[in-house]
């Protein structure tokens, strides 16, 4: 049904974008904190209202403003699915608002780009057009030769630096990691084949006159001489020292070189070399540096880790409540040993119930104890496929990030007019005010 104009009350036009909005003034009045009302409230009372027609022209997002003045109207803030959160942001701080006033239900679509950025802060994204950024050399130069650090150094560092931390800075960088993971893949099934039957003794150690033995050991030494020189060139021309040993990189490094040293320093104790052999496997983890998709699940898992403590807690109640309930239903079955001992016992069964694994080494023999084995089959399936959609979600919208900054070509520097014109009267004044004091 049309709405009766009320002629008492005044009106205003807003173009924005193009785009005219006619509303009350009155509605812009609702909310006195904002720009617009500061805006109309100057102009309404520096002209006669009366006798002019009132436009106001913004240079704004045209669909954007329908919320803004939607909420000058209703009180409620709602964000567009087809906006970008960025920029639905920048409007509502152009305009005024404050964005805790958004309604709940868009709440997570207006603040979900937002997180993304902020887990995927480390996330490694380097240009390898050219060798190294300039503007970044050319910075890092000055800054050295402030310090007066030699030319050597302040040329090639952060050149080596790139090449050893950054696998796409540059050609040179990524032929170097191509074969620094070439052989932590050469390392790790080293360390897996040597524990072949053909290879290995009833010891369990390869024997010193076979010629497997020999093949490993060079392999072995190969590995070790090239890591351990890896090692110190990062120690070496790391830019801050105190973050480089903080970093998790390389304590990895160092972990990883511990059994090469020990078996060379003790060759006898086979024992403790073999214990160590698992610390190898650690290199491993340097796969997540040159591969994004992994730092995208790592960074995945990172933010979903609520959902995931919600996942332990959620199969740890039923857990203990269904171990207890086939426990005291097994546990008296008329001349047949069961195997549901005690209620711990009964946790490993329930637990591999629930997570559908199934191994079948304790299994319940009464109809009552099938019976609560099927309903904890079925409780299970429901509660570990909850928190997997959540994860699964995440992962899309962080790889959605994660490609888009793959993907985006690199923006060159502009210089906006408006801010040069406001800077230089600053700076001029600021270096007139210098010339006073001298």
């Amino acid at each position: 049904m049309p709405q009766v104009v009320d002629t008492t009350q005044k009106r205003i036009t807003l173009n924005v974008g193009g785009q005219k909005h006619e509303t009350y003034l009155s509605t812009i009045r609702n909310y006195p904190d904002t720009r617009l009302y500061w805006v109309v409230e100057n102009v309404t009372k520096a002209i006669d209202y009366h006798s002019e027609k009132i436009e106001l022209f913004f240079d704004r997002h045209p669909k954007i403003f329908d919320q803004v003045l939607n909420y000058y109207r209703t009180g409620k803030l709602h964000c567009p699915n087809d906006v970008c959160g960025p920029l639905f942001e920048e409007e509502l701080a152009y305009w005024g608002i404050d964005e805790k006033e958004m309604e709940p239900c868009c709440w997570t679509t207006y603040t979900q780009h937002r997180e993304a950025e902020h887990n995927l802060k480390s996330f490694n994204v380097t240009d390898f057009s050219t060798d190294i950024d300039s503007d970044r050399q050319e910075e890092t130069e000055t800054t050295s030769k402030a310090k007066g650090l030699h030319p050597f150094w302040v040329k090639y560092q952060p050149r080596i630096w790139a090449i050893l931390e950054e696998p796409r800075s540059s050609r040179t960088a990524k032929a170097f990691w191509i074969l620094s993971v070439l052989l932590i893949v050469l390392s790790v099934a080293t360390a897996c084949a040597i524990t072949l039957p053909q290879f290995a003794t009833e010891g369990g150690s390869v024997s010193s006159e076979s010629s497997a033995y020999v093949a490993f050991t060079v392999i072995e030494y190969i590995c070790g001489v090239w890591f351990t020189i890896e090692l110190g060139l990062r120690l070496l021309f790391c830019p801050n020292k105190r973050t480089f040993f903080k970093s998790y990189s390389f304590w990895v490094d160092v972990l990883s070189v511990i059994p090469f040293y020990v078996r060379l320093i003790f060759p006898h104790e086979h024992d403790l070399a073999d214990a160590l052999q698992v610390i190898r496997l650690l290199r491993l983890f340097r796969f997540f540096r040159l591969l994004y998709g992994l730092q995208v699940i790592m960074h995945t898992l990172k933010a979903s880790s609520y959902e995931l403590f919600l996942l332990l807690l959620i199969l740890l109640i039923p857990v203990v409540l269904f171990s207890s309930i086939i426990y005291y239903v097994e546990k008296n079955i008329d001349g047949k040993t069961t195997k549901f001992r005690s209620i711990p016992e009964s946790f490993w069964w329930s637990l591999i119930t629930m997570t559908t694994v199934g191994y079948g080494d304790m299994t319940p023999r009464t109809w009552e104890g099938k019976i609560i084995g099927g309903a904890c089959a079925i409780f299970g399936v429901l509660m570990v496929a909850l928190p997997i959609s959540v994860i699964g979600s995440n992962f899309s919208l962080y790889y959605a990030h994660a490609q888009a900054r793959l993907k985006l070509p690199k923006k060159k520097t502009k210089i906006h007019f408006d801010t040069l014109a406001t800077a230089m009267p600053r700076q001029v004044c600021h270096l007139m005010h210098k010339d006073r004091r001298y």
